[in-house]
């Protein structure tokens, strides 16, 4: 993921990393701080189940949203792992730096101002996001998938944004806020909640050692 957001014009100065277990010991040997976490979780049907359930209570009791948040929606099949670096990167403008030729702070800047779904849109159109996309994903240590492939994996977000953690999940039609916590925190809290999920996997993005 490091050489993906190095590739879409992301100078090195923070990195993604594998978190390897939930320990506090194994916790502690993450570097701080720690700007975002992305999770690749299995897709159940429990888990469908609770998605649902869960949209339909905040959209009966909607949750404060930051007009700061920026979150995009997933249309692209198999593209959940960049909608999750789109979303780890984009709430986290301001602490990493750019290539002036980046197609990564490109599209940020000209979706800025955007709704999810016209970033959706955009991104479905932007073939230097793509062409990177499927040069990595052809990297990889299994076969990639093609976009219409049915996969049971899914990335997702979780980012500090003014103080809040925010998930953030292209699949979902709003961000869902999961409380107060910090750089210094987001690990410990995130952790916490994510326990309440299911099994997972965790990745971090750090500030480079």
């Amino acid at each position: 993921m490091t050489k993906f957001v190095s590739c879409l014009g992301m100078k090195p100065t923070w990195q993604f990393g594998d978190v390897y277990g939930l320990d506090p010991e194994l916790l502690s040997m993450v570097p701080r701080p720690v700007c975002a976490v992305l999770l690749l979780f299995p897709v159940t049907e429990k888990y469908e189940a609770f998605k649902q359930e869960e949209e339909e209570r905040l959209k009966e009791q909607p949750q404060e949203v930051s007009p700061d948040v920026y979150f995009i929606k997933q249309t692209i099949g198999n593209a959940c792992g960049t909608i999750g670096l789109i979303h780890a990167v984009a709430n986290n403008q301001a602490r990493l730096a750019f290539e002036p030729d980046s197609p990564l702070k490109k599209f940020l800047e000209q979706t800025s101002k955007m709704t999810p779904e016209e970033r959706a849109v955009l991104l479905e159109k932007d073939e230097s996001i793509r062409v990177i996309h499927e040069s990595r994903a052809q990297e990889g240590q299994t076969e990639a998938p093609s976009l219409d492939d049915k996969v049971n994996l899914h990335f997702i977000a979780f980012v500090n944004v003014g103080g809040h953690l925010y998930e953030l999940d292209g699949r979902k039609p709003f961000p869902v806020v999961h409380g107060k916590t910090s750089e210094d925190t987001l690990l410990e809290v995130k952790t916490t909640t994510l326990k309440q999920i299911l099994e997972r996997k965790l990745i971090f993005i750090s500030n480079k050692v």
